[in-house]
């Protein structure tokens, strides 16, 4: 009897140790812990430091400030039990759009000349706006068609890149204002990632602490749960898109203003980059799991990882094979977790 009560003592004691540690450690420790490989590695191969060059470090982070602002609201997306693949053409359609309201009268190749010369402002609310009536038509078209998240995404990202050619031709759009281009460069080229970590930290709190998160995370729980409770899920389903919608537009604007240009063919693959990023971080694809920070350390786990391949001079096939392996094995995990956790309940 003693030894039954001593060994539950110590599984409940095992239990409240692991509910005071939050799930973002283990994937911080995972980042740690890829950081650390690169740099052996760096030391062997390379002859050089990984960790301590601080402009491969600014890069790092600036490179995955356009990816984790779109991650957020495809995390969002992810929780409900749903999925995005239009990001990355959307990501192209808004800043092609937006693109010729921030180019300035001096640039010899204007697109419109009534639209030059604006207040910085008008080009990022047009590039936002355009993300979240994307958004908008693919929540719409997911909860009054029921068609599946995957095959309306899948039409929202084709037309989306037809719209961004089809906008000037296939031109790209550059000359912008320098009002506009702070938003890339600003603060020693630091203003991307103030707007990601401005956006992370707003979003952690609400999908935390409002009704708008308890809601998410319900639907993709048990759909027919939170209906039964009351939560209008088409509404917010709807929300949700526009929302993720929204911010792929603002990760537009950062990024056309940090490069300087737009063109049709950018944004490839962002869409699955973003996904990533979430399943990297916890995000579980089945629903109901998943928080904003560890997203957000799932995009820098991608970001070094990527930074690591390129200072290791390894070829960008491998690359996309070895990212491609990553996302399985990402997911392969959070099966397996998601088996263990219906065995013990």
């Amino acid at each position: 009897m003693v030894t039954k009560s001593a060994t539950a003592s110590m599984d409940t004691l095992d239990l409240a140790v692991k509910r005071r540690i939050p799930p973002e450690f283990n994937i911080f420790l995972v980042l740690i812990g890829i950081a650390v490989f690169f740099e052996i590695l760096g030391w062997i191969f390379v002859g050089q430091s990984f960790l301590t060059n601080v402009a491969r470090l600014q890069i790092i982070i600036l490179q995955v400030s356009v990816i984790g602002i779109i991650a957020i609201g495809v995390t969002q997306i992810i929780i409900t039990g749903g999925i995005d693949l239009s990001s990355g053409s959307v990501v192209a359609m808004s800043g092609m759009i937006a693109a010729t309201f921030a180019q300035t009268a001096k640039w010899p190749k204007v697109i419109y000349p009534a639209l030059t010369d604006l207040p910085f402002i008008v080009p990022i609310l047009v590039g936002i706006a355009v993300g979240g009536l994307a958004g908008l038509v693919s929540g719409v078209l997911i909860t009054k068609t029921k068609i599946p998240p995957f095959i309306a995404t899948l039409g929202m990202m084709v037309s989306a890149r037809g719209i961004a050619r089809w906008y000037t031709d296939g031109s790209p759009v550059s000359g912008f204002t320098e009002s506009f281009a702070v938003l890339g460069n600003g603060l020693s080229r630091w203003m991307p990632v103030v707007v990601f970590l401005c956006v992370a930290v707003i979003f952690h709190i609400v999908m935390r602490y409002t009704r708008y998160g308890k809601f998410t995370y319900a639907i993709g729980a048990n759909e027919q749960a939170a209906r039964v409770s009351g939560i209008n899920i088409d509404m917010h389903l709807i929300k949700i898109y526009a929302i993720a919608g929204l911010l792929t537009g603002l990760a537009a604007m950062v990024a056309i203003a940090r490069i300087k240009t737009a063109q049709a063919g950018m944004g490839l693959m962002y869409e699955l980059d973003a996904i990533a990023a979430s399943v990297i971080g916890g995000v579980s694809l089945s629903g109901g799991r998943g928080r904003i920070m560890g997203t957000v350390i799932g995009a820098l786990i991608l970001g070094v990882m990527l930074s690591g391949f390129t200072f290791l001079r390894i070829d960008a096939y491998y690359q996309d094979i070895i990212k491609g392996v990553i996302i399985v094995a990402a997911v392969v995990v959070d099966q397996r977790r998601q088996n263990k956790r219906r065995k013990t309940t």
